[in-house]
């Protein structure tokens, strides 16, 4: 297994879309190719699918260091009404696209830190949209909480909303580690929130564990685990720390490289704490995540309804994904769009009643085609394709990238068929890979990804 992380330990990308986002074609797209392709979509899939909005909420009082996610730092909370009431005009504009009601199936708060905003300005944001739309008889609403400042009021407030799933950013319980990445957070104030979710009755509370951090070290990972298992969270996202500081900037270089953990350390870190959550009853789902039996996550899985989008993981499949806010980005199947990353020019655009987005990619069928099987691969760790599939993509090429790793008992295929192995788990960022032509025709002059082990 060693000698496979030094082979396979590469830049490659986490597969939350395909194209990922350096591979865009911005050229050829515009907003307006975007609300077209959205009506046609919405029109086709709201009444039989329903749509899944993210909202991000970008603003977190203090900076972690290894967060990889769109934020601006600040204390001042008066920010919060002025971005709440943007969020609901922006949902406005897509209002007027649309030419029915939409159906809500999904709804998430991401951010930066969703728990920085009042809950009074939480309820403003949803009530807001609720009020325009009719929910899906499966709707799920799920949001981030951060320990350190969310209230039994916030859970409380977002329940009575409809909110049945939280997770929360744990990331390590080693103080010498919440050093090295700015989050002190004692164990109790995750006890206390974890307890209180369950007081109020959400149905899915979830912890965040990050392993490869600065500092960290395999006792550090068993001890973050030893914890956790006090607290027993229905599901947990145990991933990799994506060492990104040439693309974040300052915020990723609070330390070094040579003070994170070497690559055969990270894996160790990760095998250990499957190990010890399996243990625990935890079942592992795709890719660095694990769920008891009773989470939903572990029966979608079961049934293979797992489906994965910019947000990561969901059980609710929907190939329409608004997103709301600076920096988020939407999606419709055939199309991808980005808003604005600048809060200022988001809201300048706004002001002018234009959806405020400044980026995206319009999908080919070769693109469609190919994302279908990456996300097979992420989902389900197999897929297959059909001869009438192969008139769109070049699968002898593909079938030529997975010659090693099939040789390195990473994949198994026959007859149109591609399964990863129990060996083969960790590498499936690597398996996808090889189905990424655009990847492969091109490779990045610079580095823009983390390294795949």
């Amino acid at each position: 297994m060693q000698s496979l992380i030094q082979k396979y330990n590469v830049p490659g990308p986490r597969y939350t879309s395909y194209p990922t986002v350096p591979y865009w074609n911005t050229d050829n797209f515009t907003p307006e190719d975007w609300k077209k392709r959205l009506q046609v979509q919405f029109e086709k899939y709201n009444e039989i699918e329903g749509l899944s909005l993210y909202i991000h909420l970008p603003f977190c009082e203090s900076l972690c260091t290894f967060c990889g996610c769109h934020k601006r730092i600040t204390k001042r909370h008066e920010v919060e009404e002025p971005y709440i009431n943007a969020l609901l005009k922006e949902w406005q504009l897509y209002l007027e696209i649309f030419e029915s009601t939409p159906i809500i199936k999904e709804i998430h708060l991401g951010g930066g830190t969703p728990t920085f905003f009042c809950p009074k300005n939480l309820q403003k944001l949803i009530n807001g949209i609720l009020q325009t739309c009719k929910l899906h008889p499966n709707y799920s609403f799920s949001f981030e909480g951060h320990p350190n400042n969310t209230t039994k009021e916030h859970l409380q407030t977002l329940f009575n909303l409809g909110f049945r799933r939280v997770s929360f950013g744990v990331q390590d319980y080693n103080m010498a580690v919440q050093i090295a990445i700015n989050r002190i957070q004692p164990f109790e104030n995750v006890k206390k929130v974890t307890e209180w979710a369950r007081q109020i009755g959400y149905t899915s509370v979830g912890h965040d564990i990050i392993f490869g951090l600065p500092y960290q070290t395999l006792d550090h990972v068993k001890f973050t685990i030893e914890k956790t298992k006090e607290l027993k969270p229905d599901r947990i996202a145990f991933y990799s720390y994506a060492h990104v500081p040439w693309i974040k900037g300052n915020g990723q270089r609070g330390f070094s490289e040579e003070n994170l953990p070497s690559p055969e350390l990270k894996r160790t870190q990760y095998e250990t704490g499957k190990h010890w959550l399996e243990k625990l009853g935890y079942n592992e789902i795709g890719m660095d995540h694990f769920a008891l039996p009773n989470d939903e996550l572990f029966d979608a899985m079961k049934n293979k309804t797992l489906y994965r989008n910019f947000m990561g993981y969901t059980t609710t499949p929907s190939k329409i994904m608004i997103g709301l806010g600076v920096s988020a980005i939407s999606d419709c199947w055939t199309a991808f769009a980005q808003n604005e990353k600048n809060i200022e020019t988001y809201y300048t655009l706004l002001e002018k009643n234009r959806i405020p987005v400044y980026r995206g990619h319009l999908l080919t069928i070769e693109d469609e085609t190919i994302r279908k099987h990456i996300l097979n691969l992420m989902c389900n760790l197999e897929t297959s394709w059909t001869e009438n599939e192969a008139k769109f993509i070049d699968f002898n090429t593909i079938l030529q990238n997975l010659n090693e790793l099939k040789s390195d008992g990473i994949v198994i295929f026959e007859n149109n068929k591609i399964q990863v192995t129990e060996k083969g788990k960790p590498f499936v960022r690597n398996v996808c890979m090889a189905f990424d032509l655009q990847l492969q025709s091109k490779q990045p002059e610079t580095r823009l990804f983390s390294m795949t082990v």
